[in-house]
């Protein structure tokens, strides 16, 4: 799923038992909600953000499994989500917010990855536009924005296009109204994680100069129709599906200039890959606890080890011990590519401090989704054929990581990372890694 920034040109709960299979998602459009935030709790530190994400996390993981097999669309969920204040936790501390790291905050999405991925997968672009406004917004575009996601509204995202000769190959467009100093918007987009319950809807468009922009679109605007088309194997609550744009009406208070970002080193594209390297380590670490659940609880030995338990079996406990070392592995290469992008914020954004953290954070995301696939596949292998049944819902861990790891290409990171090595040549600065 492509929801990343496109430049120019807490573990979970035993499953409950099977329903019946759910019909196919069927392409109708949704029902808007308002654009009035919900009220929300402010969190005031980095320490507070992390206790609320274990808090949220241990009241959506119950329902994960369930969710996954209804397909159903998490409304309850995401308006808690919302007034838990953990939306607000990356607003600036001038505009009220608590400002937390990187590494806080892909902490906060790594616990709700946990327990339910496609949950967490929901705020990675609000995060992601979020700093698109503190990086590139207006001074009166920050506060209006802030305040609204101070108060719970959660920003969705309309980037990608499905039909188009790549992914930076956009046709939405965006063009003036003289007449009120506005804008009309039109396109297609697909992959719009969030948008289905979202308040906002940033949209990437060009304009009539093929100037890149984001669009801040009320979710209930008229023209707007999001559509309930979402039916990949994985990733299934997050309803990533089809957000249609039928000249749509937007102020250019509402406008982002986003070009510029490009002209000069960014990590914004960095900031966006890390989030995902976040649900990619979540969705690990909850195949990793429930094999362990299985064979601790359900698992028969194999015969020949002449043990009682499957989990005194020896070719099992050193498996487990394999995983568990691959996977902290992982979790300590999203923690350093996050503490690397902290610092290049910190310290100033050039053109070698981006590099560091590109590389870093695309080492991280190729190995952690590796990893992430590896788990939720060798599950099985470790806990039995019993563990197939549906009633447990197991298969999720993998179709959910199989899903989100196809973000995009693992090839191009490990390509970018030994051209550095190798020759020394520094990653491209088109957001995308």
């Amino acid at each position: 799923m492509t929801d990343q920034l496109i430049p120019p040109a807490a573990p979970p709960a035993a499953a409950p038992p099977a329903a019946a299979p759910p019909a196919a998602a069927p392409a109708v459009a949704a029902p808007a909600p308002t654009t009035t935030p919900p009220g929300a709790h402010t969190i005031a530190d980095d320490v507070e953000a992390i206790a609320v994400a274990r808090r949220f996390a241990a009241e959506i993981a119950p329902g994960a499994a369930e969710r996954d097999r209804t397909r159903a669309i998490p409304r309850d969920e995401l308006a808690a989500l919302g007034r838990s204040g953990l939306l607000g936790i990356t607003v600036p501390r001038e505009h009220g917010g608590a400002d937390v790291s990187t590494e806080t905050l892909v902490e906060v999405l790594r616990i709700l990855a946990a327990a339910d991925p496609s949950i967490a997968q929901v705020p990675q672009n609000h995060f992601v536009f979020v700093q698109v406004l503190r990086a590139d917004g207006r001074t009166s575009q920050r506060a209006f924005f802030f305040e609204q996601i101070l108060h719970g509204a959660r920003l969705g995202n309309a980037l990608s296009e499905r039909g188009t000769r790549h992914v930076m190959d956009l046709r939405t467009r965006l063009t003036r109204t003289p007449e009120d100093d506005g804008w009309r918007l039109n396109g297609r987009k697909y992959y719009c994680t969030g948008a289905l319950t979202a308040q906002w809807i940033p949209v990437m468009t060009a304009d009539e100069q093929d100037r890149l922009r984001v669009a801040y679109v009320p979710r209930d605007a008229a023209g707007v129709t999001v559509l309930e088309d979402w039916t990949a194997m994985g990733q299934r609550t997050t309803w990533s599906g089809t957000t249609i744009l039928d000249d749509v009406a937007v102020a250019d208070e509402h406008v982002v200039d986003h070009w510029p970002a490009y002209e000069q080193p960014q990590v914004g594209g960095a900031f966006g890959q890390i989030l995902h390297v976040a649900i990619d380590a979540g969705i690990g670490e909850a195949a990793l606890h429930d094999a362990a659940e299985y064979v601790r609880t359900r698992t028969r030995p194999w015969f020949e080890a002449g043990v009682e338990r499957a989990a005194d079996e020896p070719h099992l406990i050193l498996r487990f011990g394999q995983l568990a070392t691959r996977l902290h592995a992982a979790e300590e290469l999203l923690r350093k590519a996050a503490r690397t992008l902290d610092a290049a914020w910190r310290d100033g954004v050039t053109a070698e401090s981006a590099a560091a953290a590109s590389l870093a954070v695309a080492e991280a995301k190729a190995f952690t989704g590796e990893v992430a696939v590896e788990l939720s596949s060798e599950l099985f292998e470790l806990a039995g054929t019993s563990a197939t049944d549906e009633q447990h819902g197991l298969d999720r861990h993998w179709r959910n990581a199989r899903t989100h790891t196809l973000h995009d290409p693992a090839r191009w990171k490990y390509h970018h990372a030994g051209n550095y090595v190798l020759n020394g040549v520094l990653p491209p600065n088109h957001g995308l890694l």
